[in-house]
């Protein structure tokens, strides 16, 4: 049980590491953009099971890589 709580809040803290990305990448992608990823990651962050939580910064930067790298490819997304 408190390995489950410790894990939870390990995922919690590397998610909010993560959102650093998201909010940073408005540097690159037009707003748009950003409000949609802003959506994702807030939408990631609401997990009600403890055993996923770790999956949300996993997921939520594999998201960000795809939007990004996609937007740059296609879409002319520079610095």
């Amino acid at each position: 049980m408190r390995m489950r709580r410790v894990v939870g809040w390990l995922g919690l803290a590397a998610h909010l590491a993560v959102g650093f990305w998201y909010a940073a990448s408005g540097l690159v992608v037009p707003g748009w953009a950003l409000a949609g990823l802003l959506v994702v990651w807030a939408v990631l962050l609401v997990r009600r099971r403890p055993a996923l939580v770790p999956l949300a910064p996993l997921s939520a930067v594999l998201v960000w890589l795809a939007v990004v790298s996609a937007g740059g490819a296609w879409l002319g997304w520079t610095a």
